[in-house]
């Protein structure tokens, strides 16, 4: 039985294994982190099953939070990509090659999500219906709208600083303190960088441990770290590509 903290997988897997007949619905959905299920596979008769939506963490029987057992979630994937490994599946029907090699797929694009940490808080809070895209990202730093009031000075004179430093790389000049300048901002931002992240952290504990309302209040803090750090390192990114040009 799930404790207190712990929540409901949700999928759309069938309801049937195709092969067994067994009941799906009720195994793949509540599992509890130890059960160490997968959606993958029948629960019953272990064969394969057909690509379904359902999310990351129930792909590796997880129930979906921001502190993961990174070693388990490791483990899980190992396992998994044995169980898929082509050669299991050589005198399987066509059906459960082609599933296969979805499967795997599916998985190591799961993997990749959540072993990292910010494309794992960015997944889980968009099944939670946040707002994250392209559209949302605040990718133009020049926007005065979009910069942190707190960095704004600072913005302002880089941007600056990263047009005088084209300017001399075009005309070959070297100006060895503009230079120096840019790497102190560098720095700067990359500290700043850090900090959030650590921020972020305070408020995954919020998120797997609180209530709706502590969810809803740790949901909007972790979308403004976010917007933060995305300008941040965006901020690191054209510093960096400058000073290598």
């Amino acid at each position: 039985m799930l404790n207190a903290q712990e929540s409901t997988i949700t999928t759309t897997a069938p309801a049937v294994c195709w092969a067994c007949l067994a009941q799906l619905e009720s195994v793949l959905i509540a599992q509890s982190v130890s059960s160490k299920g997968s959606a993958l596979f029948c629960p019953h008769c272990g064969k394969i099953q057909p690509p379904a939506g359902g999310n990351y963490f129930s792909i590796f029987g997880l129930v979906p939070r921001l502190n993961l057992d990174l070693g388990m979630l490791e483990r899980q994937f190992h396992k998994l990509s044995r169980k898929l490994h082509p050669d299991r599946f050589a005198r399987a029907s066509e059906n459960e090659k082609e599933w296969s090699l979805a499967q795997s797929s599916l998985l190591n694009d799961a993997y990749r999500t959540l072993k990292d940490p910010l494309t794992r808080t960015y997944y889980l809070l968009k099944l939670h219906g946040a707002e994250i895209g392209e559209e949302f990202a605040g990718k133009d730093r020049k926007d005065p709208s979009r910069v942190p009031a707190d960095l704004l000075e600072e913005v302002f004179e880089l941007n600056m600083q990263l047009e005088e430093m084209r300017m001399n790389r075009k005309m070959g000049e070297v100006d060895e303190q503009l230079q120096s300048d840019l790497q102190q901002a560098e720095k700067k931002f990359l500290a700043l960088q850090d900090e959030v992240d650590e921020q972020l952290h305070t408020e995954w504990t919020k998120w797997d441990e609180g209530d709706a309302q502590t969810r809803e209040t740790a949901q909007k803090t972790m979308m403004a770290l976010l917007d933060r750090r995305r300008y941040l390192s965006n901020l690191v990114r054209d510093v960096t590509e400058t000073l290598g040009a």
